[in-house]
């Protein structure tokens, strides 16, 4: 990469972030996952179902999908990061990691509601969030790269979580300006659905799949041209699969001899797990507990998300100045406090208090929540990406960051099985958000274990 500009090299990391985010923020969250529950749950009432066993089976279907997404990856991140660094070759990786983002998020246009598949939907989906999770895993390894000087990687990494926000936000201010009806007809902004679009068809809502691999194949061209001649860093003849997995085996072996890698790993884990507890249940809080419409929530959703763009970028001036320990810190007890904020929320009362009915403060308060979730969370996933690169062995990031992926999937189930249980046992969608609590808690204590500057350095 000598004659690309260090300058270069980062933009166009950057725009990886930007690429991909609407993945999250357009198919995950806003547009794909709703209309996907929506679709489900009417093929299941036409078929004779009643309306809330339904909506409840359209939700259980939605989380099979993701947790099988999320086995897959979770088992083949590591193996496939210690394939590449054995070999020394990352970007061909991510041209096919690319390419299965590409097709699985395009082939969301054929679930018309007339022919819906719960299967094929599901698959679709799926093999597109492999495709844009391994693609992260390999783009993630990168970091250390950019900049020898380990004290200016947190600013990287917030600068280029914040761009992938601010990609986030203007794809999803498109999708509903341009082509999501939003009734009679019509999009947000007064249009009809370009191309003419039939929202009988659902047409309007499932081109959000094309829309988000278009935008993927546009913006990830300003990525493969700054890392076109990326070094291998390790001869090799071939992607050496034997060695990488024997490495891999070593690194696995010697996990207890690196106890801050470890305490890391552990702590990361819990803390990430409740951080997508409350992105994944923030939505269906406000609908349940404070009657909030669809429309209510996806402000939410972009005021959350500009926020957290924001906070990237300062969390990580903050993280390149102390560096990224204490904006870890300082997050998960901000979460910790805005949780149970939340919690004491409801149309009548807020922060202990009775309310006069039609009070407007419990909606404030938990617009304030949403944005403080959106900037705390935006900066400990940027921090703790950088976390990582302190952390874990030079020579094996690829390993690494797949490592990461790991313990971030192996209990990505626990959140939502803890909210479920406490809502259950409790009968109260307040009392439900408190296991997210605790999960923040415990991986405040981990910390405790984790060295500063990693292994190497302390």
């Amino acid at each position: 990469m000598a004659d690309i500009s260090a300058r270069r090299r980062i933009w166009g990391w950057y725009f990886f972030d930007w690429a991909s985010q609407p993945y999250n923020t357009l198919l995950l969250t806003f547009i794909f996952g709703p209309y996907f529950a929506q679709t489900a749950s009417q093929v299941l009432m036409d078929g004779g179902m009643a309306e809330q066993a339904a909506k409840a089976q359209a939700q259980a279907w939605w989380g099979y999908g993701l947790t099988a997404a999320g086995v897959v990856i979770a088992l083949l991140a590591p193996m496939l990061g210690a394939v590449a660094d054995s070999s020394g070759r990352r970007l061909p990786w991510i041209w096919g990691f690319s390419a299965l983002y590409v097709i699985g998020s395009f082939a969301l246009w054929w679930t018309a509601p007339q022919s819906f598949s719960v299967l094929w939907a599901l698959a679709f989906f799926g093999i597109g969030l492999i495709g844009m999770e391994f693609a992260t895993i390999f783009t993630n390894s990168y970091l250390p790269d950019l900049t020898p000087d380990a004290g200016t990687r947190g600013r990287i990494s917030g600068s280029g979580w914040a761009f992938g926000y601010a990609g986030g936000v203007l794809a999803l201010i498109i999708m509903i300006a341009f082509f999501q009806d939003a009734g009679g007809g019509r999009t947000m902004a007064g249009l009809a659905p370009l191309f003419g679009l039939d929202p009988a068809t659902g047409a309007d809502t499932r081109v959000v799949g094309p829309f988000v691999a278009i935008w993927f194949a546009v913006f990830m061209v300003p990525f493969f041209l700054a890392f076109r001649a990326a070094p291998v860093t390790r001869k090799s003849s071939g992607f050496q699969l034997g060695k990488g997995l024997a490495d891999l085996w070593q690194t696995l072996r010697r996990l207890p001899q690196t106890p801050s890698l470890l305490a890391y790993l552990g702590s990361s884990m819990f803390y990430r797990d409740a951080l997508n507890g409350l992105y994944t249940f923030g939505g269906i809080y406000a609908f349940g507990v404070l009657g909030w419409s669809i429309v209510d929530i996806g402000v939410f959703g972009i005021v959350a998300a500009i926020s957290g763009a924001v906070f990237c970028w300062v969390g990580g001036r903050v993280d390149s100045a102390i560096g990224p320990m204490p904006v870890i810190r300082a997050c998960c007890v901000l979460l910790i406090l805005t949780s149970g904020m939340v919690v004491t929320l409801t149309p009548t009362s807020a922060l202990g208090m009775d309310l006069a009915a039609g009070s407007p403060l419990p909606d404030i308060l938990f617009y304030l929540a949403g944005a403080l979730i959106g900037a705390a969370g935006g900066a400990l996933q940027a921090s703790s990406r950088n976390m990582l690169t302190l952390q874990g062995n030079p020579e094996r990031m690829t390993e690494a960051f797949g490592l990461y992926a790991l313990s971030g999937k192996a209990t990505s189930f626990l959140a939502p099985a803890l909210i479920a249980i406490a809502t259950d046992l409790s009968g109260s969608q307040r009392t439900g958000v408190l296991p997210v609590v605790g999960l923040f808690i415990a991986g405040l204590i981990l910390l405790s274990w984790v060295k500063t500057n990693g292994e190497a350095r302390a």
